[in-house]
């Protein structure tokens, strides 16, 4: 696997975790094990039966509880102790450096790219929540699935084009996640004056 084949895939695991971590792990992990996709050996215990199983089940829990509001943003919200690691963990295996610097960086890259489209993806359901009707809850989850699918496929298929979308996608969840915070911070501040609560 050449270098940006390899930076492709670490930043595409990472990116792809902070939406749906068990359904990349279970994916990766069914391509790998029937030869469609060649993994780093760092990463072939993905290849694993009963780690594959385990990512499924998780993967449909995590699919069916995205697509309730206010139960997604209960799971995000759980998630982000473990998504966060996992992309990191992916990142460093994707990239096989055998330099433990090398290693530390991609760890800390991409569990840096994790958490970042995982705050972007948990503000804006958090948000979303806030609409009284659960229609935009679940098209906003089935858009997430199509962008994890259309950006996973372009990871494997057209590495260099992945990395040069990927930076775009990156700035603009930079741009957004101040003004997602600002939301959020007013929400909350809503909400503690219809409960009487004290915000000075």
């Amino acid at each position: 696997m050449d270098a940006i084949s390899s930076f492709a895939l670490a930043s595409g695991l990472s990116w792809a975790s902070g939406f749906r971590l068990y359904a990349t792990v279970f994916a990766v992990g069914l391509l790998s094990r029937y030869e469609y996709l060649q993994l780093p050996q760092t990463l072939d215990i993905l290849r694993h039966p009963v780690v594959i199983g385990v990512a499924g089940i998780l993967m449909i829990v995590e699919f069916l509880a995205d697509k309730i509001p206010y139960v997604d943003s209960v799971w995000d919200s759980i998630q982000t102790f473990v998504r966060i690691p996992a992309g990191a963990y992916l990142a460093m295996g994707a990239m096989n450096a055998s330099d433990p610097m090398m290693a530390a960086i991609a760890a800390l890259l991409g569990g840096s790219l994790t958490g970042i489209t995982h705050a972007t993806k948990a503000g804006s359901r958090a948000l979303i929540n806030t609409s009284p009707e659960p229609v935009s809850n679940i098209t906003t989850s089935f858009g997430e699935d199509g962008l994890w699918l259309s950006g996973g496929w372009l990871a494997l298929a057209h590495p260099v084009v992945f990395v040069g979308v990927l930076l775009l996608f990156v700035l603009g969840m930079l741009w957004m996640l101040p003004k997602l915070w600002r939301g959020i911070t007013l929400m909350l501040h809503k909400i503690m004056q219809i409960l009487g609560v004290n915000t000075q």
